[in-house]
């Protein structure tokens, strides 16, 4: 069982990045996908979520409007489009797994990805 999370970078404020995580070794449209941030000496928050259908979202009040969480069952793959970066916005991202309902504490999640790093900086 595996998560492979991808697409961190360094962007410009105002910039867009779009983060991909892949699941391998399990059905994952039986799983809900959360995606979370930690940043440097701050602990790990939930920043958006889906649940194993799609039917249902999840957004931190940082990132309402700016991010948007989406999966596509057929691919195993669930992405973060992230718009309008701001500074605060720079954390290690991590995409995780949980059965059907996604929940926004970290120690619900059964799988987790290695993580990616997004840099806002000019």
């Amino acid at each position: 069982v595996q998560l492979q999370a991808s697409g961190g970078g360094l962007v410009q404020p105002g910039g867009s990045l779009r983060l991909s995580c892949a699941a391998s070794g399990f059905t994952s449209d039986d799983y809900a996908i959360g995606w979370f941030r930690q940043a440097p000496g701050k602990e790990r928050e939930c920043v958006a979520a889906i649940t194993y259908d799609g039917g249902s979202t999840y957004y931190a009040d940082s990132v309402k409007g700016r991010f948007t969480i989406s999966r596509d069952n057929a691919k195993n793959t669930a992405d973060l489009q992230m718009n309008s970066l701001k500074p605060e916005d720079t954390a290690v991202y991590y995409c995780a797994a949980r059965r059907y309902t996604y929940r926004t504490q970290e120690r619900y999640y059964d799988y987790w990805g290695q993580g990616t790093l997004v840099t806002v900086s000019s």
